[in-house]
């Protein structure tokens, strides 16, 4: 082997370790679709030089599927963006509803998304499936035919139904992989259809947040805290299964209550005033002049008149999402977006504080439930 053939082979061995790995990522990553292993050391040797097409294509088999994904087509993509969303309608029927200046979309919201413009929407406010498990189609039926799987469905108490939730302790690793990936395409896909400064609320709960905020921090939104919605729930507090004799003074877990909403935006351009000025956004609207939004919100379950109206086991109350979605627009103008609409609660919150709004909702049974209820939950009188 000649000195010239040494070269760049000798270049690449130069280079500090995981350095032609990142900038393949980085190169991927301004390319959701995909690219072949020629666009790939193309771009690569753009930033680093010399880099041989069979030195790219090794570091791409040897990371994957761990970093990356093969597509058809000899394509190579990240394997955050390798999701494929599977809608559960078949487009028969309405897939639209309007009401007052609030719109639902019977669709999967990854595919919605990468049809949308730049620059779009200017706030998301939404409580998404966060164990996946829970929302699949099998977990779905068991939990209407009170089967339970991943449902919790607790009995009666005083002649009230409580409501179900989902056992997240039962989740396995590939569930929880499975969640961080499914939010990392999630907010791929979003970040570039937020205006600058737009706010991103999504609900969690103690045990998955620090997966979901993570995705959102690799996707490039700037986390901006959380807000606690104090509330008791079911969740915590238990004695041992089969033992709560033997131990009576000993809770598994701690008694959940309260409910993380994680807050991050797309990073502001130039200063806060600045992004104010052009978009409308990079901050929260004030209770008052003398009263800023907090991050403590005092709430309750959701009641049963309002669950009567919009059946969904993750239903929010009103008087919490009100409060929530009218903070989210620092101006009191744009478009709130719910990409896990649900029974439509987020769109009735920003229809009864003046917003506008817009919801995607994949199931077929959901969406048709919040065609029902969101004018019903808008009318709410509530006592602040």
């Amino acid at each position: 082997m000649t000195s010239r053939r040494l070269t760049p082979i000798i270049d690449v061995m130069r280079k500090r370790p995981g350095e032609v790995r990142d900038a393949i990522v980085s190169v991927l990553e301004a390319r959701p679709q995909g690219a072949t292993v020629a666009e790939i050391t193309q771009h690569v040797e753009r930033l680093l030089g010399e880099v041989p097409a069979s030195s790219v294509r090794s570091y791409l088999q040897l990371n994957t599927p761990t970093l990356f994904a093969r597509m058809e087509r000899a394509q190579y993509t990240l394997s955050e963006f390798a999701y494929v969303p599977k809608p559960n309608f078949k487009g028969h029927g309405v897939s639209e509803f309007h009401y007052g200046k609030s719109k639902l979309i019977n669709d999967d919201c990854l595919t919605w998304l990468e049809k949308q413009s730049s620059n779009s929407i200017h706030a998301i406010v939404t409580d998404p499936p966060y164990g996946l498990v829970e929302y699949t189609e099998q977990e779905q039926r068991k939990l209407r035919t009170g089967k339970g799987g991943v449902w919790r469905i607790p009995p009666s108490f005083d002649g009230v139904k409580r409501s179900p939730l989902p056992r997240f302790t039962v989740l396995r690793p590939t569930d929880l992989d499975a969640l961080e990936l499914f939010f990392t395409a999630w907010a791929r896909r979003l970040l570039p259809v937020l205006v600058p400064g737009a706010n991103v609320i999504v609900a969690s709960n103690p045990l998955l947040s620090y997966l979901v905020s993570g995705a959102l921090s690799k996707a490039g939104l700037e986390r901006r805290g959380e807000i606690a919605r104090l509330v008791m729930t079911m969740r915590g507090g238990d004695r041992p299964k089969d033992a709560h004799l033997e131990f009576p003074h000993v809770s598994v877990m701690p008694r959940s209550m309260w409910e993380p909403w994680l807050v991050y935006r797309k990073p502001v351009e130039g200063r806060v005033q600045d992004n104010l000025r052009k978009w409308g956004t990079g901050g929260f609207r004030r209770i008052s002049g003398e009263r800023p939004f907090g991050d403590v919100i005092l709430s309750a379950p959701t009641r049963a008149t309002e669950r009567a109206i919009a059946p969904h086991p993750s239903l929010k109350p009103q008087l919490f999402l009100r409060q929530l979605v009218r903070a989210a627009l620092p101006l009191g103008k744009g478009l709130v977006v719910d990409p896990f609409a649900g029974a439509g609660s987020t769109l009735a919150a920003a229809e009864a504080v003046g917003y506008r709004s817009l919801g995607i909702e994949k199931d077929s049974n959901y969406f048709k439930i919040a065609t029902r209820a969101i004018a019903k939950l808008a009318a709410l009188e509530l006592d602040v």
